[in-house]
Formats: C-alpha cells, sequence, structure tokens
C-alpha cells in the first residue's frame, strides 16, 4: 500500500484513517467514509482500486468533477475514464472496450449513465468496487439532495457480492443513517475523521448592505491579489451583479449559476481552473463541480441554507485561505420563506436556524461548526473573527427600548426596514401615509447610523427580544423577554460594533493593501518568491502543452516545497512529497535544471 501511493502519488504515509479504510476495503467490506473536503477522500477508493484486480466503478454526480479526477490519476499514470454525455459516441466506445479488456483501473460515471449500462457494460466486466462519491446526494436529510441518486439502491441488488464504499464530506448523523439504507451497506464500518480545518480562517461581517459589501470584498481581494477564489451568491442576477463589479474595478471575474447554457458555464469552469480570471462569482450550482487546490479564499456573499452547504463550500479552499460571510436580516427572511415553502419544511427551519446560530455567534466559530458534525472541541481556535477579536460588551437597554417602543406604536405592523426609516427619522411615501411619521420614536434613533441600526436589530432577535412573523409579511413581534426589557424590568446587553475603515480619510481614496504571497511551511527569503513565480510559469507553459489545467501538473503546495528544498537532481525531485514516479519522469528534468539556474 506504502509502495502504490508513493509511486503513484509521491507521498510517503498516509493522513489519518486512510490506511484503515483501504485495509477494510481490501478486505470486501462495505463502508461509508466521512472526511472533509482536502482531507483525501479520493485516495481510499484510488490505492484499493489499483491494488484490486478489475476496474473500480466510481459514481460521481457532476461531468466537470470527472474530468478533473481523471485528469488528475491519468497525469499520475494511472489507466481512468470518464464515461459520460459530454463524450462522443466513439470515446464512450473505446472506454467500453478498454473496461472489457481490463485495462482501467476505474471508471467514472454518473447515475444517471450508471443506471443506463447496469444491464449492459457493468455485467460484461470484471468490477472490483463500487464507491459513491458525494454519498449525502442520496440522502433526502442531506443539504444537495439529487433525485436520480436514489436509485443506486438497486446496485445491491444486482452486484450482491461486489463492495460498496459510500463517501462524504459533510453530513449530519441522520443523513448518515439515511445513506446507509438508501445505499443497502450490508454491516458497514462508518469512518468519521476530524472535521477540522484549521488552515481556513472564518470571519462574519453582519448587516452589511450592498455599497459597503462591495468595498469590504475589494478590500479583502486586495489583501489577495492575484490568488484564486469563490463568490458564492444566493441568487443567479447577484452573481452577475458583483461581476460587474470586480469587472469594473479591474479584477477578471466569471459567472456560474445553472440558469447560463451549459457551454457558457463550462467556459467559466474552464477559465476559472486554468487561471485565466481571478474569481469566480457562483450559486450553489457550482458547488461540487470543483477541485482546484489553488483556492486561496471563499466569500459568501449571503447567508447559506445550512452548516453542510457553507462546510462544503469553504472546503474548496486549501493551503492557509480566508473565509469570509456576510450576514443580514434580509437573507434570513428570504431564506426563512424558501424554507417554508419547500418540501421538507421542519428539517429545512432548522438547518437555517443551526447555520443562523453559526452567523450570530459570540464564541469560537470553529467550536459550533465542530460541534455540529458530533467533534467537540474543550478550547478555541484562535483562528475566527470571535478568538481574534473577542466581542465587547455595554448596556444597550435604550437602544433596545427605542427599538421596541417603535414596533409596539405601530401595532407590530413594521418590518425591519420601515422600523429603520421611522428609527432613523427618514420619511417616505409609505411611512408618511401610515401616519408613522406622526410617532413619539420617529427619529429617536437617528444619531445610530443605519448599518449600524441593522446589526443591532440581528443582536436583537439573536437575543429573542422580538420574532419575525413570517406569515404576516415579515411583521416584527415583540416577545415576553422584550417586553421585559421595554418596560424596565430586564437589562439589555449589546456587543459593540466595530467596522474596519476601508477609506484612507486624509486622500479620501481606498488603501492600496499589497499582500506577500505567504509560503504555507516558511517565510519568504530572498529570491524564493522570484523562484515561486518562475516555477508557476514553467508549470503554466507544460500545462498549457497538455491542455491541462496548471494545478494538475503539480499543486501550488508542491511548488512551495520545491522552492523550500530546492532539488537539483531527478532523484531528488522525485523525493518531494506529492511527486510520483511518473510525474518524476516527466516533469523532473525541467523543473530541476530551473532550479539549478536560481541554486
Amino acid at each position: 500500500m506504502l509502495h502504490t501511493l508513493k509511486t503513484y502519488f509521491g507521498y510517503d504515509s498516509f493522513r489519518p484513517q486512510q490506511e484503515e479504510i483501504i485495509r477494510h476495503l481490501l478486505q470486501k467490506k462495505d463502508a461509508l467514509v466521512l472526511m472533509p473536503t482536502g482531507g483525501g477522500k479520493s485516495i481510499c477508493y484510488q490505492i484499493p482500486a489499483l491494488l484490486c484486480e478489475g476496474t473500480a466503478i466510481v459514481i460521481s454526480p457532476l461531468i466537470s468533477l470527472m474530468k478533473d479526477q481523471v485528469e488528475s490519476l491519468c497525469t499520475n499514470g494511472i489507466a481512468a475514464a470518464a464515461l459520460n454525455s459530454n463524450n462522443d459516441e466513439t470515446e464512450n466506445m473505446q472506454i467500453r472496450r478498454s473496461c472489457m479488456e481490463g485495462k482501467l483501473k476505474l471508471l467514472y460515471i454518473s447515475p444517471e449513465k450508471l443506471l443506463a449500462e447496469a444491464n449492459y457494460l457493468l455485467r460484461d466486466i470484471h468490477i472490483s468496487f463500487f464507491a459513491i462519491d458525494e454519498a449525502h446526494c442520496i440522502s433526502q436529510w442531506g443539504h444537495d439532495f439529487r433525485p436520480e441518486y436514489t436509485q443506486l439502491g438497486i446496485l445491491r441488488e444486482m452486484f450482491p457480492r461486489i463492495p460498496i464504499i459510500a463517501l462524504t464530506a459533510t453530513a449530519d448523523k441522520l443523513t448518515r443513517q439515511d445513506i446507509v439504507k438508501q445505499m443497502r451497506l450490508r454491516k458497514p464500518r462508518i469512518f468519521i475523521s476530524s472535521f477540522d480545518r484549521p488552515n481556513l480562517s472564518l470571519t462574519v461581517k453582519r448587516g452589511y448592505q450592498q455599497k459597503e459589501k462591495s468595498k469590504a470584498i475589494l478590500d479583502f481581494i486586495e489583501r489577495h491579489r492575484g490568488e484564486s477564489g469563490i463568490i458564492y451568491c444566493m441568487s443567479r442576477n447577484k452573481t452577475e451583479t458583483v461581476a460587474q463589479m470586480l469587472r469594473k474595478n479591474g479584477i477578471r471575474a466569471a459567472i456560474y449559476h445553472a440558469g447560463l447554457e451549459t457551454e457558457r458555464r463550462n467556459q467559466a469552469q474552464e477559465d476559472f481552473i486554468n487561471d485565466r480570471v481571478q474569481v469566480v462569482c457562483a450559486t450553489v450550482a457550482f458547488g461540487m463541480g470543483i477541485d482546484k487546490s489553488n483556492v486561496r479564499w471563499v466569500i459568501h456573499y449571503n447567508l447559506p441554507k445550512s452548516i453542510e452547504s457553507f462546510y462544503q463550500e469553504i472546503g474548496r479552499a486549501g493551503l492557509p485561505s480566508d473565509t469570509l460571510l456576510f450576514y443580514s436580516m434580509a437573507d434570513l427572511i428570504l431564506l426563512t420563506k424558501f424554507a417554508t415553502e419547500s418540501g421538507q419544511r421542519d428539517i429545512n427551519l432548522e438547518k437555517l436556524h443551526r447555520m443562523q446560530q453559526y452567523a450570530e455567534a459570540d464564541i469560537c466559530r470553529r467550536r459550533i461548526l465542530l460541534n455540529y458534525f458530533g467533534e467537540q472541541r474543550t478550547h478555541d481556535c484562535g483562528n475566527c473573527d470571535v478568538c481574534k477579536n473577542p466581542p465587547e460588551r455595554f448596556d444597550g437597554t435604550i437602544i433596545v427600548q427605542k427599538a421596541l417602543s417603535a414596533i409596539a406604536r405601530t401595532n407590530q405592523q413594521v418590518g425591519t426596514q420601515m422600523l429603520i426609516d421611522i428609527l432613523r427619522g427618514n420619511l417616505n411615501a409609505e411611512l408618511k401615509e401610515k401616519e408613522y411619521h406622526q410617532l413619539k420614536t420617529y427619529g429617536a434613533g437617528r444619531d445610530i447610523p443605519a448599518r449600524d441600526w441593522q446589526d443591532y436589530l440581528l443582536q436583537m432577535l439573536q437575543l429573542g427580544y422580538f420574532e419575525i412573523a413570517y406569515n404576516e409579511n415579515n411583521h416584527l413581534k415583540i416577545t415576553p423577554a422584550g417586553s421585559d426589557v421595554l418596560f424596565g424590568r430586564e437589562k439589555a446587553s449589546l456587543v459593540v460594533i466595530r467596522r474596519e475603515e476601508t477609506k484612507d480619510k486624509k486622500q479620501n481614496k481606498y488603501r492600496k493593501v499589497v499582500s506577500t504571497p505567504q509560503l504555507p511551511l516558511a517565510g519568504i527569503e530572498t529570491g524564493e518568491e522570484e523562484l515561486f513565480e518562475a516555477l508557476k510559469a514553467l508549470r503554466k507553459r507544460l500545462a498549457d502543452e497538455e491542455v491541462l489545467p496548471a494545478y494538475i501538473v503539480l499543486s501550488d503546495k508542491v511548488l512551495h516545497l520545491l522552492v523550500q528544498q530546492r532539488p537539483t537532481t531527478i532523484e531528488a525531485f522525485g523525493n518531494i512529497s506529492g511527486i510520483g514516479e511518473y510525474k518524476k519522469r516527466k516533469y523532473g528534468q525541467a523543473f530541476v535544471e530551473l532550479i539549478r539556474r536560481f541554486v
């Protein structure tokens, strides 16, 4: 096993649980594997595929993801192919023939194609095992349920002797139980890895309006100059608005959502994967379709609908990376509407509530994430905004009383925006028509900026001082706890709002924050940055010659190791973690010659 790992993948040791999972599968036993994105799930079935006789069948939900996996395996010298509707019939015939001749070790296939081939191709080839990737898609309790996955249970009927391994990065307890039931796994062993991704910093910004979000995003990208990132948006329109804003500011951005023609979606993904654009603005349709190793940041423009979705999406970033989540009451109201109208109202509302708790937390965010997946921590992470800047509190009783008094004086018939207009003393047609400008509380909060009122109202919602009546046009209703504060029976403690200054007040222009690309294992020394850029240029040239994404030739992590260790022989090049025999022979000469020039 170790020899195969080193020869094909260039690693000297397994990550936690990988070896145990591989041994279990080699004993022809079923398994369910939960391992976070970037945790090394693929190795768990790729090594057994190389060690077993026959062909491993890997069921994957997206053609683009299959393409990435197959290209990566082929550049490691492993015989793999994908059978899907993107191929022409001649290609698919050649792939079928290779399978029947026993030439392929891994065959990637979509659920639909698998069902179509079950009584034909699959009956005629020697199958070593089935691997169900993104297995949460099979469960109605999962965050990305796909109806076409539900028929995969027939594999157990049709191929009773062939073991099945189901793999996913995100599944709560209920989803895990459902995967086992739907796939009819036989006495499966369930392997659960740590969900901790200490390489990801976690930050949440509350109550930002569109202009403030744009400023914060531009500032954030400036600190990550030249580094690839993803901005997830709730709607198709928002992806286009955000991309347009980025392009106006000189940032290369693509859009990706389900409403685009297939050709445009594929082009956006190709441009992002091949570093022709720096940013992709996407809906969750982009969720599983990317396996790009040099994504260094992820922004959520809107609140995700569940912790599973959020965790899977931030998992697209590797190496030390930054994540940023914007959270507003408007998001919460809209997502609650979607959840209420969905076919699984209660479960979706509960998942959204847990996501809301994460966004509003004033304790270590990583502990909340890990706790959701059943993993307890006794210490804070030190790499989230709450740990880095613990919240300060103050007596906010008067602020809360002003807001609750305004709600009460409107007979609890206003939403958040109207409430802020009343408190700020804004005059608009609807407000005047309803004579809210005659209220005693009209203008009572004009000393507080509108964006701060957004934040305070979110805090008040979290503290349970009012509720949102989603069935009454999102009107705000005072709770018994709110009444206690309103009538002076209790005091209210609020968190001090911290705002980052994105403008230089003297010059009234954006500060230029120049970021130095950090090596993950050491600081930059003289010549290291220059060598790293030269290695990237060589990698890109080699990738372009083979029409491959650059990171499939060598990952950024491998390039950083080359910079630090500077191998000057092909043998030493092959000893770098992540470089197997095939890549050593194929690329060693070119990279070693370049490094020698620097040494």
